[in-house]
């Protein structure tokens, strides 16, 4: 299924309607403790959210890998002041210890061969740089609103695709890390907007059938006739060291 999703045809949505989560942006500055001198890689950087965010708050060294050409017109256009390089997790388009800190966010359960690009992480990092890999663990999927709850459909194709932060932390390990810990990011938010449910703009809602999205969307808009719909973005980040 996950061969079906065109991310080139989603960027234009991806820029307009995927938003930061503060507590996951605050987290990935302080653990990294991300300074001006430092070099930061974020692979598969999509639209830029998160890597622009942070070299604007900390006048970092930035680079962005991400495989959509597509992505990175819209990242490119955003800053200039930010390397984005065309390049896949499996053969990063990095030099032997080029950066201090990488991360992805929401990107490893896209990755064909995570043993390949946990290996090239730590190739691309100094000794003592740290990885970052922000993703959901199989108890985030079963709570995460309004995607569970109103399109329950997603939870099944997400435990699917979406690797245990066991075996993350396993392949890491064989990759070479070490220190390897776990940390988690919760918000919660009144949902008032569901255009980027409407326009699919998560790559879950791309995997279920129309009628499971028709049906979504409909008792989306019932409930918020009522009022602000409770929303719950929740995000488990798993960290190494090189």
């Amino acid at each position: 299924m996950e061969s079906c999703i065109n991310y080139e045809a989603l960027a234009s949505d991806y820029a307009r309607y995927r938003s930061l989560h503060p507590g996951l942006l605050r987290q990935l500055i302080e653990h990294a403790s991300i300074e001006s001198r430092m070099r930061v890689v974020e692979v598969g950087s999509g639209t830029g959210n998160y890597l622009i965010a942070i070299h604007e708050a900390t006048g970092c060294h930035a680079a962005g890998v991400e495989p959509s050409s597509a992505m990175i017109e819209k990242a490119r256009a955003r800053s200039s002041a930010i390397a984005w390089l065309p390049g896949s997790a499996e053969e990063l388009p990095l030099k032997d210890r080029a950066a201090d800190f990488i991360f992805s966010v929401d990107v490893i359960h896209h990755v064909t061969d995570r043993g390949a690009f946990f290996r090239e992480s730590r190739r691309a990092l100094t000794p003592g740089g740290l990885i970052c890999t922000a993703t959901d663990s199989h108890s985030d999927l079963l709570r995460r609103r309004p995607l569970s709850n109103y399109f329950p459909e997603t939870v099944a194709e997400e435990l699917k695709r979406y690797p245990s932060i066991e075996t993350l932390r396993a392949e890491m390990e064989t990759a070479g890390f070490t220190n390897i810990t776990r940390t988690h990011v919760e918000l919660e938010y009144p949902l008032t907007d569901l255009t980027a449910y409407r326009k699919r703009a998560y790559s879950s809602l791309q995997l279920i059938p129309e009628e499971a999205h028709r049906r979504g969307i409909e008792k989306l808009e019932a409930d918020l006739l009522e009022g602000p719909v409770a929303a719950l973005s929740l995000y488990t980040l798993l960290w190494g060291t090189a």
